[in-house]
């Protein structure tokens, strides 16, 4: 990533809030997701961009030392150890006045600072400059999962080249939303650490339940006489539990009903959840009795 700017990969200004950020990133993520475009390198590529821009800006502390360092955001303790060790020591100073140095600091006496010395010396040893050990790539993964199983959270057995993997997925999770496996990613170099595993998910349609962000869409049967009069009607929750609604007398149809706290629960969060829209389909009855049609006959004449 480097060289791009992660508020820009996102399509967001640099004061964006963390709601606008994760929008974005949702927006961006279901349209450049690989099972949208199987086998297109460029919408792949671009999905890691929104990913890794994603990582950073969502998550404040980071975000803070991108918006200070840009690319060099990672080595943002360095530099504020560097500066410390500046402000005690006087001389060079690498946050002094004077000329330029790398980054464009200079030192306290118009005299450039060098990279290592910036760096606390992360480059090197004091003698022979070597490559230390070296964080292994990140990986990624798709994983595909029913609305039901979101709902409750899940775990999946995944291959990984030649690793078999059991993965946790949390309740709440969406279309785009990536779970991070620290330290199941690629080996290191040098003895360094392995790179994370990223889980890409994606949230299959359910035949029943609409899903919009938090809040669950479901159509509810209520018979003509008790959305006229008024009365219960079983529903079946996504849990797979069966509740009784309420249905309020002289109920019309497509009237939504809703039901708070019933829906998916929050990511991150998962005590806290969305609500349940029940929308009435008003159901009229069959093969009427001749007492049957004599009632609604007597409703019609009564203007009913």
């Amino acid at each position: 990533m480097a060289g791009k700017d992660f508020y820009q990969t996102l399509g967001i200004k640099r004061n964006a809030s963390e709601k606008e950020i994760k929008q974005a990133y949702r927006k961006l993520a279901r349209q450049f997701h690989p099972d949208v475009n199987p086998g297109d390198k460029s919408a792949e590529a671009r999905f890691k961009e929104i990913n890794a821009a994603h990582e950073v800006l969502s998550d404040p502390d980071k975000r803070k030392k991108y918006d200070q360092y840009g690319d060099n955001w990672e080595h943002a303790d360095q530099f504020a150890a560097a500066r410390a060790r500046g402000a005690r020591g006087g001389g060079r100073s690498p946050f002094g006045g004077g000329g330029q140095g790398p980054f464009g600091f200079g030192g306290s006496n118009g005299a450039e600072v060098d990279l290592d010395d910036l760096l606390g010396g992360i480059f090197s040893g004091g003698g022979p400059r070597t490559r230390g050990p070296r964080k292994g790539a990140d990986a990624e993964a798709p994983v595909e999962i029913t609305l039901e199983e979101a709902f409750q959270g899940t775990v999946r057995a995944l291959q990984i080249e030649d690793r078999r993997l059991e993965v946790k997925i949390p309740a709440g999770v969406t279309t785009g939303s990536s779970v991070r496996m620290a330290g199941e990613g690629q080996q290191g170099s040098g003895g360094g650490p392995k790179g994370d595993l990223y889980l890409n998910v994606t949230v299959r349609p359910q035949a029943r339940f609409e899903r919009k962000g938090d809040d669950l869409h479901v159509e509810v049967p209520v018979p003509l006489t008790t959305a006229a009069l008024g009365g219960e009607v079983e529903l079946a929750t996504l849990k797979g539990s069966k509740i009784a609604l309420k249905v309020p007398p002289e109920t019309q149809n497509g009237q939504v009903i809703r039901l708070g706290g019933l829906g998916m629960p929050k990511l991150g969060d998962p005590e806290k959840r969305g609500d349940l829209y029940a929308k009435v389909k008003v159901v009229m009855p069959l093969r009427l009795s001749e007492e049957q049609k004599r009632l609604f006959e007597e409703l019609r004449t009564a203007g009913a």
